[in-house]
């Protein structure tokens, strides 16, 4: 694993006057360039050639620069992280970059300077280790299976990793689970049971809320060891399964498919929010033990809200998540805060220009 301290080595050989923030064209970019535009830092976009006139189109969240690649293993490459270094870029990690890249890669081979703690693509790549961050937060989460043989109750099957819903599955007894599994190991999608991960199936409405922690502002929370915990939005996810009632009385075997295609924007209850709120800074507490410095900037805890059981986490992802889409000039909870338009990609921009003034964005950098 890349150290840390190979990766501030690099950051102390930017030209901090000239900054520019950078990430994949794709999963939340748009927000990231324009986010990056409103607060006067210059934005690089890496972009499949193909798809660099349709990034151009959106003329208010157009990056200063496009780097092209023909496939996203050029990434990779030893000249193509010097380019990026050489132009003072700071990586934002989303989804896409993970996935198409890779966590492993990510680890073990990227240089290049990233907003935020890269361990957190060791803990949220594999569901158990998540499993254990969760534990030691003492937050509500389901039920795990090691066993298939074991299931006595409806489960939801998961690959590890951000597949987008990608392959999931429900089963209700060991035998509908290997059936289904095979039928995936067939498709390649999956080669072994340590490919995926038994969770216990519970009825409830979704919650995704995107939290940012800003480790230069004051602790605003009881619970945080340091910085300021904003809660800047919430959604929901549009999955095919979500549309199961067209196929009635019939059920359609394409409509059995967790593909997240969509976000909705959602509030909760007020009286709820202390609950997230609260959930959050176990989380935020837990990371920091469990791979300090714990997080920085975005993170988003996907919950499940079961009125015999509130609300439980089924996962975190640690990092911005495309549901904060929907709110390019902020959202309900922002204004909470800001005064101004604040999407999470404005949010991040802001939180690393202030670290060039105050001469600390060696705290965000990893």
């Amino acid at each position: 694993m890349i150290s840390r301290s190979e990766i501030l080595s690099t950051l102390s050989q930017y030209n901090e006057s000239d900054i520019k923030i950078g990430t994949l064209c794709s999963h939340s970019s748009l927000q990231i360039f324009h986010g990056a535009r409103r607060e006067g830092i210059p934005s690089v976009g890496i972009v499949l050639k193909e798809n660099k006139p349709y990034y151009e189109s959106f003329t208010n969240a157009l990056p200063e620069m496009f780097l092209e690649v023909q496939d996203y293993k050029e990434i990779m490459t030893d000249n193509f992280q010097k380019k990026l270094i050489s132009e003072n870029v700071i990586i934002i990690p989303h989804g896409s970059l993970v996935e198409y890249i890779g966590a492993e890669n990510l680890l073990e081979r990227f240089r290049v300077p990233m907003f935020g703690n890269r361990l957190t693509l060791y803990w949220e790549s594999d569901r158990r280790r998540q499993r254990r961050w969760l534990k030691e937060a003492g937050v509500n989460s389901p039920t795990i299976y090691e066993n298939p043989s074991n299931i006595d109750k409806p489960v939801i099957v998961k690959l590890h990793g951000a597949k987008g819903g990608r392959g999931y599955f429900k089963a209700s007894n060991s035998q509908e689970f290997f059936t289904k599994f095979n039928e995936l190991r067939m498709r390649k999608l999956i080669s072994s049971l340590d490919d995926i991960i038994i969770e216990e199936f519970i009825a409830g409405v979704r919650y995704y809320p995107h939290f940012f922690l800003s480790i230069l502002e004051e602790k605003n929370l009881p619970g945080l060891d340091e910085g300021r915990l904003e809660l800047l939005g919430i959604d929901r996810r549009l999955e095919v399964i979500d549309e199961i009632h067209r196929g009635l009385p019939l059920i359609i075997e394409d409509y059995l498919d967790y593909t997240v295609t969509g976000n909705v924007g959602v509030v909760v209850r007020e009286k709820y929010l202390v609950d997230l709120l609260r959930y959050a800074v176990r989380i935020v507490s837990s990371a920091r033990k469990l791979f300090y410095p714990g997080l920085i900037g975005p993170f988003c805890l996907e919950t499940i809200y079961n009125p015999a059981r509130g609300f439980i986490v089924f996962e975190v992802s640690a990092r911005i998540v495309a549901g904060t889409n929907l709110y390019p000039d902020g959202s309900p909870y922002s204004t909470y805060y800001y005064d101004e338009p604040m999407s999470m990609g404005r949010r991040i921009a802001k939180e690393i220009r202030r670290a060039v003034n105050l001469n600390s964005l060696h705290k965000l950098v990893y």
